[in-house]
């Protein structure tokens, strides 16, 4: 067969394989890298044969992966860089410089490498976290802009920068011991004249071409002339001795600041893609499956290694940089795994003969192995995190992690707002709020942000929203509002509960980052969720409505009507099965369970509003099942609960355990001619310091004492031993008459019936 068809015939295979094994995967619901190299292993010169040429399918990875370090140079942004600077820098160099070193100690008394110098390159190798995986795992669950996702994202950056260093000094480390530091010295000096080079040209030569190109108003010139300048730079450093995937980086690097830099990422995103798929069926070819299979035990050994050696170092480091526990621990086991540019590393490693033909293909396997376990571990971290609070001393440990870093002085006692976030959004609201002359206290844990707020003189926590120590040291109890702006789904569900535990009556306003989360969100508490993008619709519809001659009053009814329904007029129609599947994804990431309502529950026949089970027991009901086998999510406030149901419950294991008590009639349901308050139990009150068996609220006024909220602890159903201290919140239920009465004698203390009691309930 002549060379050039059989080249083309190759590509053809590859890429028609790459998408078969993508499309598979995308439809069984995993990772699409799984489908890219299950297929490159199945088609390759080791696998059923398709492809027989090793050195065309090394060509093709290699230009795969020169067009992905393109477009990362192309996304680099030294302002995102900027927000998570000491970490990236700072603890990414850290972390190279660890593992390698470890990796050097481990390797050598193990033996399984003969030279310093090949425990360094090993080290190079294990040091890079996989920039593509864990990226695309966090655009999928909306967590790029969390504070873990920035974190995460900050080392990676740094890691993707050291690989150009990597690759410069890499055939240094091929000399003899004595001419190593010479080596390594004129190979550092060859990258630093290239790098000015690139400087020099990127600030010159590259805008002005751009814009040439740009001003032609043609999309095919414009792509042709940016790959011929990724490619050309790319032959440079090649032919300099450096690697051509370093080059592709520096000619991305040199776009990434220009005005066309946006521009050229969204001609040559297609492009990405496709090399992407490329590159990984190729590293897939490259790998023996026969191999694999008889070093298994191994390879999983070796996998087991990296995971945990990477996840102790990564860990501690970006602990060590004042990050909260749970963001130290979602980095640690995100970037675990051996990154992908560590075959680019492990193929010139190869071709200089730094390793044997069996030492590769280990690295390999494992490194494989590690891609393909990734997007599973950051997909059940919820989960983990989930299991690991209802370990009693494991949530000890992550309590503590929950501490506040550092509480402003001047902290507001009450009748202030609480605003959750401080970026884009929430800073905004404190300016609205504060040119009112409202009290506000923000909540962060970005130590940029919080010194913009130390700054501003702006009472600020340093710490987790989602934290109820946080948010008792908030005073949440005693705001009269609270927004939520938190970039993190997870967070603000956390935030939102919890701080609906410390003040059911709270004013509390979400923004949505999704609209799928905009039911779920009003299930949980929420008093208002504001979807930006919808936002923006409608304000961008009343101009134009206006415009055109609309009445005024018209426009804001039907705006305010929009808003009411959810939005449910902007969101696209989702079918029952999407609705509980997101439903089920969520509440996944909570502590959550089934819940089958017990025979003769005294729930039965009620509505929820009439259960008021958020306020009894703090437990949110998500779906209901009936025993038809019809589901009905994000049920209202006026469905009815049936015999035979089964309740999807989101809550604490105390708050699902005191559901259980209520829905066996082990504690009593306030009557249908029954109201619900809140009452503060000052220090000087008649009942502090008693027990309820003394002071017989029962037999005194009919009333019953549902719940104790003490200190950020929610006690629900307190037997008669429980006392009463000052300081505590009672949660009083029964008929109107009796609770004045009981509220009178409560708070005789200041001869004042109520403190601001609502109804909660009628």
């Amino acid at each position: 067969m002549q060379e050039d068809f059989r080249l083309i015939l190759d590509l053809v295979s590859v890429l028609t394989a790459a998408g078969i094994g993508g499309l598979l995967a995308a439809l069984l619901s995993q990772p699409i890298i799984l489908g890219y190299l299950l297929a490159g292993i199945i088609i390759g010169p080791l696998g059923l044969g398709f492809i027989k040429e090793l050195v065309q399918v090394e060509t093709l990875a290699q230009l795969g992966v020169a067009f992905l370090l393109f477009t990362i140079g192309v996304e680099f942004s030294f302002a995102e860089l900027q927000k998570v600077k000491n970490i990236s820098l700072g603890g990414g160099a850290l972390q190279i410089i660890l593992t390698i070193l470890l990796t050097v100690i481990v390797s050598l008394t193990m033996g399984w490498v003969s030279s310093p110098t090949q425990g360094i390159f090993l080290g190079a190798i294990l040091s890079l976290s996989s920039t593509a995986v864990v990226f695309k795992a966090l655009m999928e669950r909306n967590e790029t802009a969390t504070l873990h996702g920035q974190v995460m994202l900050g080392i990676l950056i740094v890691q993707d920068l050291a690989l150009g260093l990597m690759l410069a000094v890499l055939p240094a480390l091929n000399k003899p011991v004595e001419e190593i530091g010479v080596a390594v010295g004129f190979a550092l000096l060859q990258l630093g004249l290239f790098a000015l080079g690139a400087v020099l040209v990127g600030k010159g030569l590259i805008p002005r071409l751009l814009r040439l190109l740009a001003r032609t108003e043609s999309r095919e010139l414009f792509i042709l002339g940016v790959v011929s300048l990724c490619l050309g730079i790319a032959v440079l450093t090649g032919k300099m001795g450096l690697s051509i995937e370093m080059g592709a980086f520096v000619a991305g690097l040199t776009i990434s600041e220009v005005e066309y830099a946006d521009q050229t990422l969204a001609y040559v995103e297609p492009l990405r893609d496709v090399c992407a798929a490329l590159f990984f069926a190729a590293i897939g070819m490259l790998i023996d499956p026969v191999f694999l299979w008889k070093n298994l035990e191994l390879i999983l050994g070796l996998v087991a290694l990296v995971f945990v050696g990477k996840f102790l170092i990564i860990t501690p480091l970006v602990a060590l940089f004042r990050y909260p526990l749970k963001t130290s621990l979602i980095a640690g086991l995100g970037l675990a795994q051996i990154g992908e540019f560590s075959f680019v590393l492990a193929s010139e490693g190869q071709r200089l003969e730094l390793v044997s033909q069996k030492v590769y293909s280990i690295i390999l396997g494992t490194t494989a192995v590690t891609l393909l376990l990734t997007p599973f571990i950051l997909r059940a971290m919820p989960i983990i995190f989930v299991w690991a609070e209802s370990l009693p001393w494991l949530k000890f440990w992550l309590a503590q992690a929950d501490i506040p870093l550092e509480i402003a002085e001047d902290l507001p006692f009450k009748d202030h707002i609480v605003v959750c976030g401080y970026g884009r959004v929430g800073r905004n609201i404190v300016q609205l709020l504060h040119d009112r002359g409202y009290s506000v206290l923000v909540i962060d844990q970005s130590e940029q942000r919080i010194q913009q707020l130390r700054e501003a003189k702006i009472p600020y926590i340093y710490g987790s929203a989602g934290s109820l120590q946080v948010l008792e040291k908030a005073r949440v109890s005693q705001a009269k509002g609270m927004a939520i702006a938190l970039a993190d789904p997870m967070s603000t569900r956390l935030c939102l509960k919890r701080a609906l535990e410390l003040n059911p009556e709270l004013d509390l306003v979400v923004r949505a980052n999704q609209d799928k989360d905009i039911e779920l969100l009003y299930q949980l508490g929420a008093r208002e969720v504001v979807q930006p993008e919808f936002e923006a619709s409608l304000e961008l519809s009343a101009h134009l409505l206006i415009g055109l001659g609309l009445p005024v009053f018209d426009i804001q009814q039907d705006i305010q009507h929009i808003r009411y329904s959810q939005y449910l007029t902007l969101r696209p129609e989702r079918s029952p099965e999407q609705v509980s599947r997101d439903l089920q994804k969520a509440t996944e990431e909570m502590n959550s369970q089934w819940y089958p309502l017990p025979a003769n529950s005294p729930l039965v026949g009620m509505t929820l509003e009439e259960t008021d089970l958020r306020h009894l027991t703090g437990v949110s009901l998500m779906a209901i099942k009936r025993s038809s086998g019809e589901q009905m999510d994000y049920p209202d406030h006026k469905t009815v609960i049936n015999e035979g149901d089964n309740l999807l419950l989101v809550g604490e294991p105390d708050e699902l355990a005191g559901f259980e008590d209520l829905a066996k009639g082990d504690v009593a349901i306030p009557t249908e001619n029954a109201s619900c308050l809140w009452l503060l139990v000052t220090k000087n009150s008649p009942v502090a310091g008693k027990t309820l068996a003394e002071l017989s609220f029962k037999q005194q006024f009919g009333i019953l004492i549902q719940a104790i909220r003490r200190e950020g602890k929610y006690i629900r159903f307190p037997d008669e031993s429980w006392d009463i201290q000052g300081g505590d919140h009672l949660l009083l239920c029964g008929n109107l008459s009796s609770l004045n009465q009981a509220s009178q004698w409560i708070t005789s203390a200041e001869n004042t019936i109520t403190l601001d009691p609502k109804i909660l309930s009628s």
